[in-house]
């Protein structure tokens, strides 16, 4: 979305990153008034003793010395644990799988950040997101489409946004791929040109997610069957394992491979099965979000739309139709449809909105 500056004061998310840096240093170029702000993270000591913010507060230091913008430091590691790390850990011990980047946008980027920016004078806020806005020319409505860069295309994990904060909302970055980003970082000179992306959970970092559960959750001890109620294994906690999952089950008896295809909770069991246990032909969601709400004419007064439905990052799009209790039917069976995670739906480029699967 093209927005004139005209001095606009744009207060810009810098996690230390190439993608938030080249974000400001674009919007700088444009002759916005830039602010950068990093988000002082909660981070367990068993990663690299909780330092890596730090390492990576320098960076965004030396990026806004460069571009010539003051940089801010908003402490939020309460926060987050509170709203995503206690989010997830529930999640976990309610025998579902969620994902903590959707809720880190929500409460964290697009709630707290938003909230203090506009609150301290900003007009604008930004992102380094690979997704694009656009304006509507006939509504005053804002629409969020995929990045030109479909490998890198981040709006699964922005389904929870509504009109209310897009309006404020500028992705820079949106209309370029990945690797022309590393070419504007040379070209801007930024000291994070060559840093390497970011991997794990959001702000978090690498983790080894049942390592960082097990000191959450209890673990216990218990059995895994396979499709025709024979024992094949025994596992450390139900809570640690996904549908879906097949690496970390340790059966040895040369049948597989296996896959997570259901969990009983309750009794502590794990059943396991082929590929093809993991096909479904509907899930019912909740916590849905409409940041456009889809118009299908042939099925108005049913309020049944047709929609392309992605059941996890990198996942393929499906074709579907949901109706206004949640239900989603598949037009051919997904694979691995599991609890907790988001199901983002998209009309074409277009994101339209999501939901929990539950």
């Amino acid at each position: 979305m093209k927005v004139s500056s005209s001095k606009k004061v744009v207060y810009v998310a810098m996690s230390g990153g190439v993608d938030s840096s080249v974000a400001a240093a674009l919007l700088k170029e444009q002759d916005f008034d830039v602010v950068g702000v990093f988000m002082k993270p909660w981070q367990p000591l068993t990663i690299h003793n909780g330092c890596m913010w730090q390492k990576d507060r320098e960076d965004a230091m030396r990026v806004a010395a460069k571009i010539c913008i003051p940089l801010l430091t908003w402490d939020f590691s309460k926060e987050y644990k509170k709203e995503v790390t206690g989010y997830m850990i529930s999640e976990y011990k309610a025998g579902r799988t969620p994902n903590p980047d959707v809720m880190c946008n929500r409460e964290i980027k697009f709630g707290l950040f938003l909230k203090k920016a506009l609150k301290e004078g900003a007009d604008l806020m930004a992102t380094g997101h690979y997704a694009r806005i656009k304006k509507s020319k006939t509504k005053n409505i804002y629409r969020l489409f995929k990045a030109k860069d479909q490998n890198k295309d981040q709006t699964y994990f922005l389904w929870t946004l509504n009109q209310e904060q897009l309006k404020y909302c500028l992705f820079p970055i949106g209309d370029y791929t990945k690797p022309e980003v590393r070419k504007l970082a040379v070209k801007f000179g930024l000291p994070t040109a060559e840093k390497k992306d970011s991997q794990g959970v959001c702000f978090i970092g690498p983790l080894d997610m049942k390592e960082f559960l097990k000191r959450h959750i209890k673990p216990k001890n218990g059995k895994i069957f396979d499709s025709n109620l024979g024992l094949v294994g025994t596992h450390d906690g139900v809570f640690y394992y996904t549908i879906g999952q097949r690496h970390g089950l340790n059966i040895k008896n040369g049948k597989g491979p296996y896959y997570v295809v259901r969990k009983d909770l309750k009794r502590n069991i794990i059943y396991v099965g082929s590929s093809k246990d993991l096909l479904f032909k509907n899930m019912q969601l909740t916590g849905i979000n409409w940041i456009i709400h889809p118009v299908d004419k042939r099925h108005s007064m049913s309020f049944i739309h047709r929609i392309d439905v992605r059941v996890r990052y990198r996942a393929r799009l499906s074709k579907a139709v949901i109706d206004a209790s949640g239900e989603v039917v598949f037009k051919k069976p997904e694979t691995a449809v599991t609890p907790g995670q988001s199901a983002v739906f998209y009309k074409g480029e277009e994101l339209i909105g999501g939901g929990v699967i539950s």
